[in-house]
C-alpha cells in the first residue's frame, strides 16, 4: 500500500508518512483546483501567511484566496497557525495529510487529481533540490554541515524495507515535533526552515 503525504510542518506530498488524517477522492479533487494548489505550494515553500499576503504573492484578490483557503481547511489541507494567534487576520499553515486507501489511487475518476498532486509534489522537490544544489556550488547561504543530498539502492526484502521506513519515519517525526514545540514556546534564535524529503521507491525486479 502506498501512502502519499504533504505538509510544511513535516514540510510537502511523500510516501508512507505518519500523518494526521487520510483523505479520500472527494477531498483530493477539491485539492486539485489550480489556485488551491498554488496556495498550498506557497505555504509549503514560504511558511505561514495570511490570505492578504498570499493574494499579493499570487496576483489574486483577497476574497479569492480567503475563499479557497477555507475550502482547503474544510478538507484538512491547511489549518490555523498557532504561532500567529490573536491578530486581526487569520494566519494559515499547511497540514499533513496522506492517502491511505489504495482504492483512491486506483479510482479512474480520481486519476486527474492524483496526477496533479504528484506533479505538485515532484515540482516542489525539483525546485528545492535545484536551489540547494545551486547554493552549495556557489558556496553561500547553505551550511554544508546540515545539508544532505543522498541516494541509495540496496537489495532489500519487503520486511527489511518496511522496518527501515518505519524507523526512519519515526525518527524524523520525533525531531520535527521537538523542534516545533521549542519554536512555538518562543525558542526561535538561530532557527531556519529545513526542508526534509523522504522517499522510499521500490524498483521493478531485475530481469
Amino acid at each position: 500500500m502506498a501512502d502519499v503525504k504533504t505538509g510544511s510542518d513535516s514540510s510537502s506530498p511523500s510516501v508512507r508518512p505518519l500523518q494526521k488524517d487520510p483523505i479520500g477522492a472527494e477531498a483530493l479533487k477539491a485539492f486539485a483546483h489550480p489556485l488551491r494548489m498554488a496556495l498550498y505550494t506557497a505555504l509549503t515553500e514560504d511558511g505561514p501567511a495570511t490570505a492578504t499576503q498570499l493574494a499579493e504573492r499570487l496576483g489574486e484578490s483577497t476574497g479569492q484566496t480567503s475563499y479557497h483557503l477555507r475550502q482547503l481547511a474544510r478538507h484538512g489541507f491547511v489549518e490555523d497557525d498557532p504561532g500567529h494567534s490573536g491578530g486581526r487576520e487569520r494566519w494559515w499553515r499547511t497540514a499533513s495529510f496522506s492517502i491511505d486507501d489504495p482504492a483512491v489511487l486506483a479510482d479512474p475518476g480520481a486519476t486527474p487529481s492524483v496526477r496533479r498532486m504528484f506533479e505538485l509534489m515532484i515540482g516542489e522537490r525539483v525546485r528545492a533540490l535545484q536551489d540547494t544544489a545551486d547554493a552549495l556550488v556557489a558556496g553561500n547561504t547553505v551550511d554544508p554541515d546540515i545539508a544532505l543530498l543522498a541516494s541509495y539502492a540496496p537489495p532489500m526484502t519487503p520486511a527489511e524495507a518496511k522496518e527501515m521506513l518505519d524507523a526512519t519515519q519515526a525518527l524524523i517525526e520525533d525531531h520535527v515535533a521537538r523542534a516545533k514545540a521549542k519554536a512555538e514556546a518562543g525558542d526561535t534564535t538561530g532557527r531556519q526552515r529545513i526542508r526534509i524529503h523522504f522517499d522510499v521507491l521500490p524498483q521493478p525486479p531485475a530481469d
